[in-house]
């Protein structure tokens, strides 16, 4: 099984995605925001690129969530911390996000057959529900403002770890960028805190106000729960 590796959000091609599983990382904070959101207990979430088409698909018994620039969008339910998508604010309610990065990388990856979100807290789940699919896998780190960013590509890196473990490194063909990735994870994982404490968004995120979302999304297999795409929108994969 291959396994390739995308920077950033402006490097993705539809063409590279068809017949293939993708897994969305934007860990600081969309992805972890879905995650802990279906975690949670929220219905669905729809993952929208703009204000206008959230405002559009809001209804009775739904919650606007999202930020640009890190910021909560004046008049939304939710901003994009996921300790605003705990149980006793989501639990079956009906999410529409948009974010700065994270939903136009899921709107980006619909090429592909299967579209699953990863995020630390959700890594081992997330990769092993990839390669029960049986397709080639990609990768796609949304980085930021078209940017790579170093904690997208550390989950990366988690993944491929936990892809190795599960189907050996001989059954696994892994590109370049990914194995660069692998070892770099390696390397940091005994401290993730600070890598992603040092890293350019946990930075931003700490003069912003939110350096409890950087520890929190820095946690790893906080939940078993694996998003995936199904008809417009992103429900848990055992429902």
């Amino acid at each position: 099984m291959k396994i390739e590796t995308i920077a950033s959000l402006n490097e993705v091609g539809v063409q590279e995605l068809a017949g293939k599983t993708v897994i969305v990382i934007d860990v600081l904070r969309a992805t972890s925001c879905i995650v802990t959101a279906l975690a949670g207990g929220c219905r669905e979430v729809v993952p929208v690129e703009t204000v206008g088409q959230a405002k559009q698909a809001f209804e009775e018994g739904s919650l606007l969530g999202g930020e640009r620039s890190c910021r909560k969008i004046p008049g939304f339910d939710l901003g994009n911390s996921p300790l605003e998508y705990l149980k006793e604010t989501v639990k079956d309610k009906r999410i529409i996000m948009t974010t700065t990065n994270g939903t136009k990388a899921v709107q980006k990856a619909l090429k592909a057959e299967n579209v699953l979100i990863g995020s630390m807290l959700n890594g081992t789940a997330c990769i092993r529900a990839a390669l029960q699919l049986k397709k080639d896998i990609v990768l796609i780190c949304a980085g930021t403002q078209h940017v790579f960013s170093l904690e997208d590509g550390l989950c990366a890196g988690f993944l491929l770890d936990e892809a190795d473990k599960i189907e050996g490194a001989r059954q696994m063909e892994i590109d370049d960028l990914g194995l660069a990735l692998l070892y770099g994870y390696k390397q940091a994982k005994s401290d993730l805190t600070q890598a992603f404490h040092r890293c350019a968004n946990g930075r931003r995120l700490h003069k912003l106000g939110f350096r409890q979302d950087v520890f929190f999304c820095c946690q790893q297999n906080l939940y078993l729960t694996v998003p995936i795409w199904r008809e417009g929108r992103l429900i848990e994969l055992l429902s």
